[in-house]
Parts: C-alpha cells; sequence; structure tokens
C-alpha cells in the first residue's frame, strides 16, 4: 500500500497526498507529543517531517515503510528541539553543583527514553508491515481509534483485532529479546 502511495505522491496525485496525511499525520503528530513537547512544538516538527518527505519522495525507495522513516526523522527533529531547548535552558541559570546535577538526572532520563523509543522503533520494523501497522494504530494514534476504526483503517474484520493484537505484541517480544 506504501508502494502506490509513494508512486501517487511522486506522481502529483493530489488524493495521494491526503491519503498519505489522513494515515500518518496522526502519527508523526505524535511522536513530539510521547517527548512531552507542546502541541505547536509538534504541529512545526509535523510540518517538517511532511516538507522532508516532498523533497526527499523522488529518492525514496519504492517499498519503504511510510510510518516508519515518517517516524524516525519526526523523532530525530524532536531529539534536535530537545537538545536546542536544553542547551538554552542551561544557558539561562548560573550552573552551579546542584543544578549541574539536575540537568545530568533530565539528561540521563532524555538518554534513556529516547533509547526506549530507538528499541521499540527497531523492534516495530521487524514484526512485518501487518503488526506493525496495528500496533501503532492500537497504541501510539493519539485519536485513540476503536477497535472497529483500526478494523476498517487496516482492512480486517473487527473481530481478528484482538487476536492479532495479541499474536503482533508476542512476536515484537521475541524480536526485542524479551
Amino acid at each position: 500500500m506504501d508502494r502506490e502511495l509513494i508512486l501517487d505522491c511522486r506522481s502529483g496525485d493530489v488524493g495521494a497526498w491526503r491519503s498519505l496525511l489522513d494515515r500518518y499525520e496522526g502519527l508523526v503528530f505524535s511522536v513530539p507529543r510521547r517527548y512531552g513537547l507542546s502541541r505547536e512544538d509538534a504541529a512545526d516538527i509535523t510540518q517538517l517531517t511532511f516538507t522532508i518527505f516532498f523533497q526527499s519522495l523522488d529518492a525514496l525507495p519504492e517499498n519503504s515503510t511510510l510510518g516508519a522513516w515518517l517516524t524516525t526523522v519526526a523523532r530525530r527533529h524532536t531529539w534536535r528541539l530537545l537538545d536546542r531547548k536544553r542547551r538554552e535552558e542551561a544557558g539561562r541559570y548560573e550552573i552551579s553543583s546542584e543544578s549541574t546535577s539536575v540537568l545530568a538526572n533530565t539528561a540521563t532520563e532524555d538518554t534513556e527514553r529516547w533509547e526506549l523509543a530507538e528499541w521499540l522503533d527497531h523492534g516495530l520494523s521487524l514484526v512485518g508491515k501487518r503488526c506493525q501497522d496495528l500496533l501503532l494504530a492500537l497504541y501510539l494514534d493519539p485519536k485513540q481509534p476503536s477497535y472497529a476504526e483500526v478494523a476498517d483503517r487496516l482492512g480486517m474484520a473487527v473481530g481478528s483485532v484482538g487476536p492479532t493484537r495479541i499474536r503482533c505484541l508476542k512476536r515484537l517480544r521475541q524480536v526485542l529479546g524479551d
């Protein structure tokens, strides 16, 4: 499905661009929000991510998994913004041993959060497209769609969402070595 979307976007199909945004805008927006950024910052990163997608479209392999690609771009720009904000914040205060300790703890927590996100993203990239789409829709879509909405979006029966979710989570645990 992503292959056709990439090809249609390359050909300038306005409907494909709308489909791309409908399908992935919420996912991209959720990345900076998960890191605690404001709605405004998340909107800026979302816009930047889709701009980069547009600029990279001709070089993007046709077999790319757009959800993973867009998430990676959004995550990297989220990290850059967080790093810039942290540097700006540190520059506002006189550095004392106490504030250095607070900054070090914050940096450690952020690093751990980033590493966890990278680890999870890597695992999602290994479970297969169907599981990746299902898990992203169920757990990372900020709109928190119902099983019926997820089933409709992914073209599956509502009754199979739960059992498929269980199998996908089991596969994710296996690939992550848990």
